[in-house]
């Protein structure tokens, strides 16, 4: 899908604009062709060299925005999430 890999590799960032990695992958539901998910990693140096598993799933119902990066909701927006 064209519109997953203009998305793999965004920054992702909180309400706060604190950058929370970037998108490693896009779960995609087959059936309906909508996205589900997001994996984020968490970035820095040992994961350039495929040396950290770190990461987070974003529901789709998390995100905010997407342009040159990815926003996502604040808490007040009804959303509650942990990293």
């Amino acid at each position: 899908m064209r519109i997953v890999e203009e998305i793999v590799g965004k920054e992702v960032l909180d309400s706060s604009a604190v950058i929370i990695g970037k998108v490693k992958d896009v779960e995609v539901n087959l059936e309906t062709n909508q996205i589900q998910a997001f994996i984020v990693g968490k970035g820095g140096i040992s994961e350039g060299l495929g040396l950290s598993k770190g990461e987070t799933i974003i529901p789709y119902n998390m995100v905010s925005k997407i342009g040159d990066k990815m926003l996502l909701k604040s808490r007040e927006e009804g959303v509650s999430y942990e990293f």
